[in-house]
């Protein structure tokens, strides 16, 4: 039997995602030795990257990972995490998180808004039929709005931008935390991919390191500071295994859907996905415009009946409305392997008018109203398994001084809105409050 292979370190951070990237790029450019812990590898110079085959590869469980209740998640295991397969939509953190929390990343984000140019497309680039279905809702009284994107046409030399870019940005225009991990291991960082971490070394009450499999061998790694990272599924399954048996009670998932119709003119498929959007504070739901990628289309309404996988040839012809629900916590991870998201009786009727809403946008917007169908539900955010205010401090350190977490996980309730720009602030806030 091989010796278990050893590692020392400052602060560990064990996963890429934005949260993950952020501390470390902040932590190793003050000189702290930093090692980066990611599940996945790094697919971007993969020819499959950003194709319905990598898609397939680098999701967990290839994509078919559902709740108990039939909720599908794609949650990409790589480096650069969720950001890999989002739609580069940005938005700033809800006012509640202040208000109600005391958490207040204002000059974190207000400094990542300027460095990233984080700004809507401009107007040539937000989509026809994008365009169209933003001025029906305006038309209707719904103040939509360009939606702020982590997206710089320029910095491709062939932007080509549309549904498909949820499998993975192929023309470079779409920030990825990916880049920022880069630059943390310029800056000194170890990077280690295939690193599945099982749990976390305490020692005299403290954290004292993580321990796992490197690539299928085991591994240990010490360090005085642990940063959990590893998103809302990933972070309660390491804290349940190294005794915070309270991690993944409960969870938000940002529950979504998407209302379609059909036009006889060209749809929202090739156009960039969300650019504009519209969110209802008093109610608690966000609208955008979004349709599946071409493959995915039939794929996903196949759950909803036999007869919906045969619009697939009219997918070029869709307008489509996308409902992102502030969902009540519920259901949770389990150390089992289980997850569980049920909607509740206050989020069901919420639903229900989002929806209403969104016919009468698309009927607005000229679809065939006998064409109109809402897809079946999905968890597009995993989040609010390990919250501030119960097991996180403001300063998003658990009971066990030294472990922090620092992803989707710590939202004290669902966002129901982009998560990225909100992970990215309480990164850095947590990085430069560190000794």
């Amino acid at each position: 039997m091989s010796e278990k292979q050893q590692f020392h370190a400052d602060v560990i951070i064990v996963g890429t995602g934005p949260g993950g990237a952020t501390a470390a790029r902040e932590l190793a450019r003050r000189g702290k030795k930093v090692l980066l812990l990611e599940r996945g590898i790094d697919y971007r110079t993969k020819s499959y990257y950003g194709t319905y085959l990598g898609a397939l590869v680098y999701a967990d469980r290839l994509s078919l990972l559902f709740t108990e209740e039939g909720l599908n998640i794609v949650r990409p295991l790589m480096v650069g995490g969720a950001t890999s397969m989002y739609c580069g939509c940005a938005a700033q953190p809800p006012a509640w998180l202040k208000d109600r929390y005391g958490v207040d990343i204002d000059t974190e984000v207000a400094e990542t808004i300027d460095e990233l140019q984080i700004a809507p497309l401009p107007e040539d680039l937000r989509g026809t039929a994008s365009t169209r279905l933003a001025a029906a809702g305006q038309a209707l009284g719904y103040a939509w709005e360009p939606q702020l994107k982590f997206m710089k046409p320029a910095r491709s030399s062939h932007f080509e931008c549309g549904a498909k870019c949820m499998l993975g940005c192929r023309c470079g225009a779409k920030w990825n935390a990916a880049e920022w991990v880069d630059e943390a291991c310029h800056a000194g960082a170890s990077l280690f991919t295939r690193a599945q971490v099982q749990r976390v070394l305490i020692d005299s009450g403290h954290a004292a390191g993580v321990e796992g499999l490197l690539a299928g061998k085991p591994f240990s790694a010490a360090a005085g500071t642990v940063i959990l990272a590893a998103g809302g599924i990933g972070t309660p399954r390491i804290l349940q295994a190294s005794g915070l048996s309270q991690a993944g009670q409960g969870m938000t998932m940002d529950i979504t859907a998407m209302v379609y119709g059909f036009i006889h003119e060209q749809g929202i498929g090739n156009e960039p996905p969300m650019t504009w959007s519209w969110e209802n504070l008093e109610t608690g739901y966000m609208l955008s415009t979004l349709i599946d990628p071409w493959l995915l289309f039939p794929i996903i309404n196949a759950l909803k009946g036999p007869r919906y996988p045969l619009y697939w040839p009219r997918w070029n012809q869709t307008l489509g409305v996308m409902i992102k629900l502030k969902d009540s916590i519920s259901g949770g991870v389990f150390a089992n392997g289980k997850i569980s998201k049920p909607l509740t009786e206050n989020d069901r009727p919420r639903l229900k008018m989002a929806e209403d809403v969104c016919r009468a946008i698309l009927k607005e917007a000229g679809a065939d109203p006998d064409s109109i169908f809402m897809t079946p539900l999905r968890g597009t955010h995993p989040s609010g398994t390990v919250r501030i205010g119960e097991m996180l401090g403001q300063d998003l350190q658990t009971e066990i001084p030294g472990l922090y977490v620092c992803d989707a996980s710590t939202f004290p309730e669902a966002l129901a809105r982009p998560t990225v720009l909100t992970i990215i602030g309480l990164a850095k806030r947590l990085a430069r409050s560190l000794p």
